[in-house]
């Protein structure tokens, strides 16, 4: 079976409590990324049916790695600091197929 977007990517927005003791992506900007990259996905042509989705998530339990973002299907998980790593992703991943490695995080441990 075909999956519906070529590539579907899921951004963690997750906001804890400052005084939980974890930290979490919506402190690292990760609204804004997930905003920049979405419309970034929009001006390359990429977004629609049969290509990308860049969605919103809520916790990914990797925000001690994060900010994170995992892409589908391969479920390959990045880090990120700016929108400069962002439209590394955008670039070599989305459009050409070809993993950002010094972005990567460890995949999980199933």
């Amino acid at each position: 079976m075909d999956p519906f977007y070529k590539y579907h990517v899921f951004f963690c927005l997750n906001q804890r409590d400052p005084d939980a003791g974890r930290p979490s992506c919506a402190n690292c900007n990760a609204q804004a990324m997930q905003e920049h990259a979405k419309k970034r996905v929009k001006q390359l042509g990429l977004a629609g049916d049969g290509k990308v989705r860049i969605n919103k998530a809520g916790c990914l339990e990797r925000c001690e790695q994060g900010p994170v973002i995992v892409v589908y299907p391969e479920g390959t998980w990045y880090t990120y600091v700016d929108e400069a790593d962002i439209d590394e992703i955008v670039d070599s991943h989305l459009v050409n197929g070809k993993i950002v490695e010094r972005l990567l995080i460890d995949q999980p441990v199933v």
